[in-house]
């Protein structure tokens, strides 16, 4: 179930704000510039199904934000609890940091923890199977993925390059929950 917690940015133990209500949700982070989307397939799926296949069942939406928002490459990424450089992988996007472009996911399957740090707030959401995220260009934040990750997501770019990170050098990531599975 998707879930919304809001802290003081100062301190990450007690929640402003709780919420598993998706409409709440998507309000929440709608008033602070962040799109959160549940998104069905228009054709049936199933875990093993190709890039294409998986494309092509959430198709609708995917042109939809593009004519939206004139992203131009589209993609699909998965990761198991089997992969061998899984711990590496999730620490590189633990730390701090901003894009120059819009960072758009897509949760096929699985579930993944953004945590956004939205002056003098850290919006903490954790999505799940069926959830979209938009962090608007600029935006401070950290993913987790957990010790054994395991999913499947749709990412959207206006930049061709992919994920480009820049670190902002905070340590406030630290200092908030971490995606345990």
């Amino acid at each position: 179930m998707s879930e919304l917690t809001v802290f003081a940015a100062s301190d990450g133990s007690v929640p402003s704000l709780q919420s598993s209500d998706h409409a709440t949700i998507a309000n929440a982070l709608s008033s602070v510039g962040v799109r959160f989307e549940r998104w069905d397939a228009g054709q049936a799926i199933s875990a093993g199904d190709s890039h294409e296949a998986i494309l092509l069942a959430y198709k609708t939406d995917i042109d939809r934000l593009i004519a939206e928002d004139g992203y131009q490459t589209v993609d699909v990424v998965g990761l198991t609890e089997d992969h061998p450089d899984k711990t590496a992988m999730r620490n590189k996007f633990l730390d701090e940091h901003t894009h120059s472009e819009d960072e758009v996911r897509f949760f096929v399957d699985g579930q993944g923890l953004f945590s956004l740090h939205l002056g003098d707030q850290v919006f903490e959401v954790l999505c799940q199977k069926g959830d979209l995220i938009s962090v608007p260009a600029n935006t401070p934040h950290w993913f987790d993925m957990g010790p054994n990750p395991r999913f499947v997501a749709i990412r959207l770019f206006n930049n061709p390059e992919g994920w480009v990170a820049n670190f902002t050098g905070s340590d406030i990531a630290n200092r908030f929950t971490r995606l345990e599975n």
